[in-house]
């Protein structure tokens, strides 16, 4: 099953990559604790992690949503024909991403709203594409929805030194710019509300203007955290930050924030990059957090 209903919300599931992100997990998650990888090896493997090539096992995926007679994506991933020198994994990937949509049930010409939760290299992918040598935006009619607070941070104008460095050279002029210039991007600040279903909110700290997408409908509940997770671990050691959050303590801040009220109110989690089941319900385990059940996605 790649779709499921909250309420009168369904989300698909469309994923462009599923395989090794090449980075150990000591060096893509400092903070947990070798012995925790040991402890928790049993379910982690294959999902999250190969121990035998010693690499972080993740999916780069965007969540289709329907809500309100809208179609909207939720993060666009890595895109083709990229140049991503600095990023070998992502330098000129090519994908049957599009075709996965259109088995979904949807052209670029039907989205409404994309949201972009950051602007790391891996959300913003598809927002364009290669038309005739020029970067123009895959959907035509959609308007895209940037936290301006990372839209400033990321925009090279500004002169930033982020912690992805040379990583995310070229993004913001091939996957930014292109549908900013076209005029299809509205910059929100704090909270957008988009019906009475969706609600996007700032979570910063593993960017400035890291969002989480909000979803309540009926008794229904999903929070969409983007990176607040990479790997299913941080469920179980909610203080550790992947290499890539710019202010770690607000990321831990953050996660626990969001890991308690999901725990408290029966809210399934979906980050960006899980493979696996793509999500689960947590519970309080102490201090920390024990997932209750995953999300019922097939696993990939």
């Amino acid at each position: 099953m790649r779709e499921i209903a909250l309420g009168d919300v369904t989300i698909t599931r469309v994923v462009e990559y599923y395989g090794s992100v090449e980075i150990s997990p000591g060096d893509f998650f400092p903070d947990v604790p070798e012995q925790s990888w040991r402890d928790h090896e049993p379910w982690l493997v294959p999902d999250f992690i190969d121990p035998a090539a010693n690499v972080c096992v993740c999916a780069i995926q965007t969540w289709l949503l329907r809500s309100g007679g809208k179609t909207i994506l939720v993060d666009t991933g890595v895109g083709n024909h990229k140049q991503r020198p600095n990023a070998p994994v992502w330098h000129g990937l090519e994908t049957d991403f599009l075709g996965n949509l259109a088995r979904a049930g949807v052209q670029p010409e039907d989205v409404d709203l994309v949201v972009n939760t950051h602007l790391h290299v891996d959300h913003v992918g598809w927002n364009t594409r290669l038309q005739d040598g020029n970067w123009v935006p895959t959907f035509p009619n959609a308007t895209y929805l940037v936290p301006r607070a990372d839209f400033d941070f990321w925009n090279p104008a500004d002169g930033h030194d982020p912690a992805l460095g040379s990583g995310s050279e070229n993004v913001f002029a091939d996957s930014v710019a292109p549908v900013f210039q076209a005029g299809q991007t509205l910059l929100w600040e704090d909270e957008h509300v988009i019906d009475d279903d969706l609600r996007l909110f700032l979570a910063p700290g593993h960017t400035p203007g890291s969002s989480v997408l909000s979803v309540e409908s009926g008794t229904d509940r999903a929070l969409l955290v983007g990176d607040l997770l990479h790997t299913a671990a941080q469920f179980v050691e909610p203080d550790a930050n992947s290499c890539f959050c710019e202010d770690p303590v607000a990321a831990r801040s953050t996660r626990r924030r969001l890991l308690s009220q999901a725990a408290d109110t029966n809210t399934l989690v979906l980050p960006a990059h899980l493979g696996g089941h793509g999500g689960a319900e947590v519970v309080r385990d102490g201090e920390k957090f024990a997932i209750k059940a995953w999300a019922p996605f097939d696993r990939i």
